[in-house]
């Protein structure tokens, strides 16, 4: 279900407590650990974190108007959401496979870029915080463009 919110603020207002509470956590957690150069928005209806066009003139292949996308959070019809564009193949998805165990009992609910939540409490906050750090801007740029270039 996607929002028709135009900020942040506006987005969270809308969830429930037990989903804005958590949404908000999973913000501060990202926000306090995304290198330098990404931009908060609301994107697709979700928060998003993306290389703005002042860094990536050329923005998403989808649609050039959209900045490209990084990671996104969102509270869905029956779970919540985290999207995290580099995060399921290679090295960092071994890295965060592994951590998530340490962080919790449950079995990891992930596909190609989103990572799923039944539950607020199921939710490793301070995972995401360590998995926010991994990449740079021009990291992702990179990565971005060979991924396209294979399409």
């Amino acid at each position: 279900m996607q929002s028709k919110a135009k900020t942040v603020d506006e987005y969270l207002s809308t969830l429930p407590d037990d989903r804005a509470e958590i949404i908000a956590a999973l913000r501060k957690a990202i926000k306090n650990n995304l290198p330098k150069g990404f931009e908060e928005t609301m994107q697709y209806g979700m928060i998003s974190y993306v290389v703005p066009h002042k860094l990536y003139p050329a923005g998403y292949h989808t649609n050039p108007k959209d900045a490209l996308p990084f990671i996104s959070i969102a509270s869905q019809k029956s779970h919540i959401a985290v999207y995290h564009m580099t995060v399921y193949q290679g090295e960092l998805h071994d890295w965060f496979v592994k951590k998530f165990k340490k962080y919790s009992d449950k079995k990891l609910d992930m596909g190609k870029s989103c990572i799923r939540f039944k539950r607020p409490d199921e939710v490793p906050v301070k995972l995401f915080g360590e998995l926010a750090k991994k990449v740079k801007p021009k990291e992702w740029i990179e990565l971005y463009e060979q991924t396209i270039k294979k399409k």
